[in-house]
């Protein structure tokens, strides 16, 4: 038996399957004769004449055929279900009636005596049992104990031995997938059981159950320190919002250098698929609350579009990128100043996305440049994604401020009301309100150009042309993006400390980066079907309540395996220039709209005039080549007004 299965399982996939289809016909061959013997049929049948043999051949060609009509061979056996021996009953009646018409009607042209309904019967039953028989047996020894003792199981002895953390309905499905695909590489060896009902040293298709709540910490610190060592730890779905030693267990695991994963699913390849498992995030050890995507809108959006995006080789854009061609965008083109940046674009996008992708160096302040790029592309979207946006960086350096967040989004704003674009959509920041730095008042000027462009309609059309839809949306920071608090906090402990915060008390707004652009998508998707009636210029992302910067980077240190203040410092240096201690997604004088969009609100801002932009612009030009930083400052405060009272038309002012 063990040389046999060790045979089979070492054949390929096709030579497999026919040596499945001989024997199913076998199967059936011998059925005859059985089902003869056990029903004590008297009928006189030489199975070696030329009848018997005629007989054979059809028997066998029609059991085939049937048999791979029916879908017996689209299933592993291993993976062997109800839907599937239901299949083989369903297969064997027909066979069995079959049988049954065809001898009738022989009968009525060569007599034959001995047959009857019993026969059949009994053929039926047989042929279901042999046929089923070896599918059982080899699923059996494929799973758990049977396949263990025939010693067929030592890859196993090479595969990870893993603790499953979670619900004991989907340990038995991991435990299952497992067993049955030793190729996999692991092998759960306990469970710690989330339920409070489920009882320690329960076993589930033979695993045992090594601890349950309120004693998952002691029995994990026990497995990784030795007692019986694991390789791997894996949390099943939705864990971490379950339970709350959830961080603790993964300064547990990782202290003692034990890989985290999380199970989320199965990938569906041919021949059952992949077991699923991702590396856990900041954003899911702070249990951040994430936003579902509704793929069918999105994809309703941006199927068949050509997308531009610019400063698409950043963080953001490049997942706006990644986006836009998963939801099977036409083709998608990025202009970004950086040659290395978008040299590493590739590795952000899949591979069979990468026909669709183009890219263009340039600086999208060059307005002739940006202009012949667009009439040759001739996008649908524009994402508008380049700006420049470390606060105390520009606090210094206000002159690039000013032109990579004011006058290049001008530029690219007025670019697409001039070539009839669709869709503009600029990606803003929550420092726009109320700004205190000037990070927040560039892109607060680089809102109200765009409101300005929405309500006005502003810019020469050619005949034909459609109007450009405006829009901007507004969320805080991205979590894990270039330069945000994630990746600083997580260089400064891997060179070993100390963790700078600039005070004890900042908070900030998290999103993850993949959230934050399918809402950004979600806004821009939303805008196409307002009216003039319940119009909006600015979007708002909800990004629930802030979060403490000093939890962030004392829960980055303890998944570090290290402990805050002795092992790794923290190390608070004060406010820097610009720096808000609290962050808002509004101001006062702004009004929050709720719309129908989970997560994602319409925001009604005080609105300007294009003469007074076209003032403030000149302004800021001015001050640039006076080196005037505080008279470029007071032009754009200037651009500061509550929302009228019915919320809509704009006031005007003198200047």
């Amino acid at each position: 038996m063990t040389n046999l299965l060790e045979f089979i399982s070492k054949l390929n996939a096709k030579a497999r399957r026919w040596l499945i289809m001989l024997l199913d016909v076998a199967m059936v061959l011998v059925t005859i004769p059985i089902s003869l013997l056990l029903s004590r049929s008297n009928l006189a049948f030489d199975p070696f004449s030329a009848e018997g043999l005629a007989v054979w051949t059809g028997v066998a060609l029609f059991s085939h055929l049937l048999f791979r009509y029916s879908g017996f061979y689209n299933t592993v056996w291993r993976f062997a279900s109800t839907p599937d021996f239901f299949r083989i009953i369903t297969s064997c009646g027909i066979l069995s009636l079959a049988l049954y018409l065809a001898t009738h009607a022989v009968s009525n042209i060569i007599p034959q005596t001995g047959l009857n309904e019993r026969q059949f019967i009994v053929f039926f039953l047989v042929a279901f049992t042999v046929i089923s028989a070896p599918r059982l047996i080899y699923r059996y020894l494929r799973e758990g104990a049977g396949w263990h003792s025939l010693g067929l199981d030592r890859r196993s002895d090479r595969r990870k031995r893993a603790l499953f953390v979670g619900k004991p309905d989907e340990a038995d499905v991991i435990i299952r997938f497992a067993e049955a695909n030793v190729q996999d590489g692991n092998r759960i060896a306990g469970i710690l059981a989330t339920n409070d009902d489920v009882s320690v040293g329960t076993r589930l298709r033979g695993v045992p159950v090594v601890g349950s709540q309120p004693r998952l910490r002691e029995v994990l610190d026990d497995y990784t320190k030795g007692t019986s060592s694991i390789d791997l730890l894996i949390f099943g779905q939705g864990v971490e919002k379950e339970l709350k030693e959830f961080s603790e267990l993964i300064r547990i695991a990782r202290q003692n250098d034990v890989p985290v994963v999380q199970f989320s699913g199965f990938s569906q390849v041919p021949r059952g698929g992949k077991m699923v498992l991702e590396a856990i995030e900041m954003e899911t050890i702070l249990r951040r609350s994430t936003v579902p995507t509704d793929v069918e809108r999105l994809s309703k959006f941006l199927k068949g579009k050509r997308i531009l995006v610019t400063g698409g080789a950043g963080s953001i854009g490049r997942t706006l990128v990644r986006r836009s061609l998963e939801m099977q965008a036409k083709s998608v083109l990025v202009a970004d100043i950086s040659e290395f940046g978008i040299f590493q674009l590739k590795d952000h996008v899949r591979q069979q996305d990468l026909d669709r992708l183009s890219c263009r160096i340039l600086d999208i302040g060059d307005r002739q440049q940006f202009t012949r790029i667009v009439g040759e592309f001739r996008p649908d979207v524009i994402f508008h994604a380049a700006a420049l946006k470390h606060v105390p960086i520009l606090e210094q350096n206000w002159e690039s401020a000013i032109k990579t967040n004011v006058f290049a989004t001008l530029a690219c704003a007025e670019v697409a009301a001039e070539c009839g674009v669709p869709h503009f959509v600029m990606i803003s920041s929550d420092k726009a309100a109320d700004p205190t730095s000037m990070l927040g008042l560039t892109k607060r000027l680089a809102e109200q150009i765009v409101s300005a462009l929405h309500y006005t309609k502003r810019g020469p059309r050619k005949s034909g042309q459609k109007r450009t839809n405006f829009v901007a949306v507004r969320f805080g920071n991205v979590f894990g993006s270039d330069g945000s608090v994630a990746t600083i906090f997580h260089k400064q402990i891997q060179a070993g400390g100390p963790v700078t915060i600039t005070d004890r008390a900042m908070t900030r707004y998290l999103m993850t980066i993949g959230e934050a652009v399918d809402l950004v998508l979600m806004a821009a998707a939303d805008s196409q079907t307002r009216t003039r009636f319940d119009d909006f210029s600015v979007y708002m992302l909800d990004m629930g309540e802030p979060v403490s910067i000093l939890d962030v980077a004392e829960t980055m240190i303890r998944l570090a395996g290290k402990r805050p203040y002795k092992d790794i410092q923290i190390k608070f240096t004060g406010i820097r220039p610009g720096e808000k201690l609290h962050e808002a997604l509004s101001a006062q004088g702004e009004k929050v709209i709720s719309i129908d969009v989970p997560k994602v609100f319409g925001l009604r801002t005080g609105l300007f005039n294009w003469h007074e932009i076209a003032w403030t612009i000149e302004q800021l030009a001015k001050a640039i080549e006076r080196d005037d930083k505080k008279a470029a400052v007071g032009a754009m405060s200037k651009l500061d007004r509550p929302i009228a009272d019915d919320g809509s038309e704009p006031v005007s002012v003198a200047v």
